[in-house]
């Protein structure tokens, strides 16, 4: 299981982040707990979702800054958000219970029958995979989620109770990262804030290219160094990052 994304292996990239251990030491700590919580209920994967413009309404959407998805990270974030994002927010406004999701599949069920009064049912079948969703609402940038999808999943109440615990810790560590503001020589530059800008936008490295006349290698160059200076583990991090200092909107 991999936590970088394909595009993040550049070479620039994969030097600057020899160059950083403590960055990568922090990420892979961060994995290998949520790895360790997957295989305590027979996971298959981890993703992790930050809720950002907590201001109106309209600008409030949920952000995938850590998962292991693998080389699909980008597609799978975006499926899931687009099934279940609006019922996400909903909840998370009014109640800190785990929310649990079915998948389409006969077999994709998700379950803690002896704490199910304490726990959020979602009615939803839109998705492969049967699931929980963590809530966490730290205050300010600390809100969000941790998920772990599977196929099916039967979860007691005591490791329910611990696992929500653990996600808290994880979200907090995420957040006291997420805070240590990057160095003057390493703000971002013009072309970096324009790709990251696009890319949070929706636009695929190909089409950035096309829209600002560069190459693709060179667009991904750019995400690349954007993403090291951000100190985060992929471009889903850097974007999410990149909203929060204000960089783009």
């Amino acid at each position: 299981m991999t936590f970088f994304p394909p595009h993040s292996r550049s070479g620039d990239d994969s030097k600057a982040t020899h160059r950083n251990p403590a960055r990568t030491l922090r990420a892979a700590t961060l994995v290998a707990r949520l790895q360790a919580m997957q295989k305590e209920i027979n996971a298959k994967h981890f993703a992790v979702f930050r809720l950002n413009g907590n201001g109106l309404p309209a600008t409030r959407k949920l952000t995938c800054v850590l998962d292991n998805w693998g080389p699909a990270s980008e597609a799978m974030a975006h499926e899931f958000l687009k099934a279940m994002s609006e019922d996400m927010l909903a909840h998370l406004d009014s109640s800190l219970l785990p929310m649990l999701w079915n998948g389409n599949g006969e077999h994709q069920t998700a379950e803690a029958i002896d704490f199910a009064r304490f726990t959020y049912h979602c009615g939803k079948r839109a998705l492969g995979y049967s699931g929980f969703a963590f809530p966490v609402r730290l205050g300010a940038q600390g809100n969000g989620y941790v998920i772990f999808a599977g196929s099916y999943l039967d979860v007691a109440s005591e490791t329910v109770i611990d696992l929500h615990g653990r996600c808290c810790g994880v979200m907090t560590d995420l957040l006291a990262s997420d805070e240590r503001r990057i160095l003057p020589a390493e703000t971002l530059s013009d072309r970096e804030i324009g790709c990251l800008q696009m890319a949070g936008d929706g636009y695929i490295s190909e089409e950035i290219a096309e829209k600002l006349g560069l190459s693709v290698h060179t667009v991904n160059a750019y995400l690349g160094t954007a993403t090291t200076k951000l100190n985060s583990v992929n471009r889903i991090q850097a974007i999410a990052k990149a909203i929060r200092l204000g960089y783009i909107s």
